[in-house]
């Protein structure tokens, strides 16, 4: 079969091209909703067990689990303006779910899924966590060297960021042939 012009979602067995965009709309949901389900039981689990002042080496001095509260961006950036994170990650939540519902490839219902999940949670933790309601410091416990300490959500951040980066190269070469 080849692929309905108006939704590029290929129809399987006759199946109404709306019925998989709306199956497409639920996976990038699920998706998200694993993925605050995974980032928010990591730093529970980070918050129970770790120590901010004792780094647990995994890899050498590569990789570790250390526990810290970050009230700025990567890299610790703009701590005093963890209110401004706040309101991105409710913006980047609120934009994810939009989208969720307008996906028209199984790709790009990962991607958006992924990312909405990710921002969900950080705006849980900006939101929510101490010290206070908008000014919430997130909680990170992967220690990349003396670089940085981050959390399972930004993995997904990156990955989903690249992922899809690629999409819309390979889209740009799909264009001009």
């Amino acid at each position: 079969m080849t692929p309905d012009a108006n939704t590029d979602v290929e129809p399987t067995s006759g199946e109404p091209p709306q019925r998989g965009r709306w199956r497409l709309t639920a996976w990038a949901l699920l998706i998200a909703v694993v993925v605050v389900l995974i980032d928010q039981g990591s730093k529970a689990w980070a918050e129970a067990v770790l120590s901010e002042h004792e780094r647990i080496p995994l890899i050498g001095d590569l990789l570790g689990l250390q526990l810290a509260y970050n009230p700025g961006a990567a890299f610790s950036f703009g701590e005093g303006s963890t209110w401004v994170f706040a309101l991105i990650a409710v913006a980047a939540t609120v934009t994810a779910i939009v989208f969720a519902f307008r996906v028209r490839r199984p790709g790009w219902a990962i991607v958006i899924g992924a990312l909405g999940g990710a921002a969900a949670s950080h705006a849980g933790d900006r939101l929510f966590r101490q010290p206070g309601f908008a000014r919430g410091h997130v909680v990170d416990f992967l220690a990349y060297g003396n670089w940085f300490i981050g959390n399972i959500a930004d993995i997904v951040i990156f990955a989903a960021a690249i992922t899809g980066a690629v999409f819309m190269i390979r889209a740009g070469d799909e264009s001009t042939e």
